[in-house]
Order: structure tokens, then C-alpha cells, then sequence
């Protein structure tokens, strides 16, 4: 157990956990919806700080990242529990956890995560795989080291953390990539139970802070693939975010509770990607369709070819200096 960060007592024993911004009230003896921060006695604690459920040196395209340090690997972490309850999550059998259940994980130190990053020739950590907010003592003690050790640090997030939260691991945090699940406020609560006014105000904090961020939208047929909704999001990011944020639109499956839409077709995924260009995006990206064309990286001045990907592997990678080697326009990242 480690004593959590971002809480406050209440009156009659309670505590209100300001980490996300759900900002559970817990009663003693309780866990807030994450089922992973529990109060004893009026103070609240971590239960799951080192106690990882999954270790993977990654491709950082993997994240989606494509403009972070591309054909890099990344040390990718991730501890049990998950403050949303997605009918499509993929990784469901770490990420939810009932408020009763002893929590798992194989303990590490800090240290020993960024030992293993370097041994493993990862160029950053990324926590991921379950949401890295619900861990944040792990993970901002680990990104401090890391960016000791040189390495730069990412989250994949489901963009739900608390202001204050954000800003202090801001100095920290090199990159991250947040899911817009959506972009009504029925579909966040019927298949994410969330809102999205909280992502989108985190994700603009997300700007704000000075942190790279790239956007996935996991199209689901049926449910957010109108033009309305996808023009809406598109709208969003080149007036908040700018054109240079990467969108990537990633192809649905059947998973978990959600098994009753298809697989989403690849001409859905290209209509969002016109939509997206047609908004004035710079940079659109079909997922989880590897092969089709749309997960390249083009000059947005020229045209040019920049970087040809299949899948998660880069085939030609032409950025010089972080430019176009054709007509030298600045393409916008980290480390590129």
C-alpha cells in the first residue's frame, strides 16, 4: 500500500479522492470507482503502487504515438483497475476490478522499471494498457526517474485525470494518447460511463500543459460513426488542439459486453479520414487495417512520402532533422 496523493477528509470518516475527476466520495473501508484507491480510517491509499500486471518493450506506434520517436520501442506498463467501464474494452480482464477482489500485480520498485527500460534499448516508458491515471504514485515516481535516466515518458489515456493531478506530472510528461471515444454525451454515458465534457476539458488541459498529444477514436458502427460526430470531433481538434494533432480513427471489434456491432468497414475509416483532412488536419491515420495506405505519414506541403508503415513496423522512415527531405517543411513531434 502507498498513502495516495490528491485527497482530502470529509466529515463521518469519508475521504474525497481529487485524482480523477470522478472525485469519488469514499467511505472508510471503501474504494472509489476505480477500485483501486481504498480508505483506512480516513486516509486513502494506493493499492496497487508497484504492483504490475503487464511488462512489454512496445513499438511507440503501438500507443497509437506516430509522431514521438517513430520506429522506437517503449517500456510499457501497466497495473490492475481502470476508472471507466467501456463495453468495448480490449483489455478487460486486467482493467476491471471488482471492489472486492484482492488486487494482483508483481511487485516492482521504480527503479527497477527504468533499469529494465534501458536494458530493454526502450527510449521511453509508456503506461498503458489499463488507465495510467488510477496508478499515478507509480507512475510519477517511475517518470521522474526515467527522465533522470534520459528517457522521455508517455500515457494512453482515457483523458478522465484532475487538473491539479495533470500539472504535476506535466514536467514530466513528454507525450501522451487520448482516447475521444466519442462525441456525444449519450454515447460516453450508455457505453463508456463517463462525460464528455471532462474529456474534452482534460484533453485541452493536455495543450495547455505543453504535452505532445495524439487523439484515437475507435469507430463503432452504429454508435459513433455519423459525419456529425466525426465532423464534430474533427472541428474540435484543429480549433482547440491545432492541425498539426494527429487523429487516429481505429477499427472496432467485437469485444467484452460490446458483441453485437461488426468489425467496422474500411470505408468508414476512410470517410472519418477525409473528414479529418477535409477539416484541415494535417495528420489522419486509420487503425487496426494494416496495408491499406492510411497509416503513412505525408508531407502536409508537399505531399511527399515521408513514412511508409504496415501495421505497427515502419518500412521507410525519409524525415531529416524533423523536416521533409523534399521541400525541408517542418513536420510537427517529438524527437523526429
Amino acid at each position: 500500500m502507498k498513502e495516495a496523493m490528491f485527497f482530502a477528509r470529509e466529515p463521518g470518516g469519508r475521504v474525497r479522492c481529487g485524482l480523477c475527476r470522478f472525485r469519488c466520495l469514499i467511505d472508510d473501508g471503501a474504494r472509489g470507482i476505480c477500485a483501486v484507491r481504498e480508505n483506512r480510517g480516513g486516509t486513502l491509499y494506493s493499492l496497487v503502487y508497484g504492483k504490475l500486471c503487464a511488462e512489454h518493450a512496445d513499438p511507440i506506434e503501438k500507443k497509437p504515438l506516430y509522431h514521438v520517436m517513430p520506429g522506437s520501442r517503449s517500456y510499457s506498463i501497466a497495473t490492475v483497475g481502470c476508472n471507466f467501464r467501456c463495453r468495448h474494452c480490449q483489455n478487460y480482464s486486467i482493467s476491471q476490478v471488482g471492489r472486492d477482489e484482492p488486487v494482483r500485480g508483481n511487485e516492482q520498485t521504480p527503479q527497477e522499471v527504468v533499469q529494465r527500460a534501458m536494458d530493454m534499448g526502450c527510449r521511453s516508458i509508456s503506461y498503458t494498457y489499463t488507465e495510467p491515471t488510477i496508478f499515478f504514485e507509480f507512475a510519477y515516481d517511475t517518470a521522474r526517474l526515467a527522465q533522470q535516466a534520459g528517457l522521455r515518458n508517455v500515457f494512453v489515456t482515457n483523458g478522465y485525470i484532475s487538473a491539479e493531478a495533470l500539472a504535476t506530472i506535466a514536467p514530466y510528461l513528454d507525450a501522451a494518447n487520448i482516447d475521444l471515444k466519442g462525441f456525444s454525451e449519450g454515447f460516453y454515458r450508455d457505453v463508456v460511463h463517463a462525460r464528455l465534457s471532462e474529456v474534452l476539458d482534460s484533453i485541452i488541459e493536455y495543450r495547455k500543459q505543453g504535452i505532445w498529444i495524439e487523439l484515437t477514436t475507435l469507430i463503432i458502427p452504429g454508435l459513433n460513426d455519423s459525419d456529425a460526430e466525426l465532423q464534430g470531433i474533427a472541428s474540435f481538434i484543429a480549433t482547440n488542439l491545432g492541425i498539426d494533432t494527429p487523429w487516429h480513427v481505429s477499427q472496432f471489434y467485437p469485444t467484452y459486453t460490446l458483441t453485437d456491432r461488426p468489425r467496422t468497414p474500411t470505408a468508414t475509416l476512410r470517410r472519418a479520414r477525409d473528414i479529418g483532412l477535409a477539416a484541415g488536419l494535417r495528420y489522419v491515420y486509420e487503425g487496426n487495417v494494416p496495408g491499406q495506405g492510411g497509416e503513412n505519414t505525408s508531407c502536409p506541403s508537399c505531399s511527399a512520402l515521408l513514412i511508409e508503415r504496415y501495421g505497427f513496423a515502419i518500412q521507410t522512415n525519409r524525415i531529416k532533422h524533423g523536416a521533409c527531405p523534399d521541400c525541408g517543411a517542418a513536420i510537427a513531434g517529438v524527437g523526429l
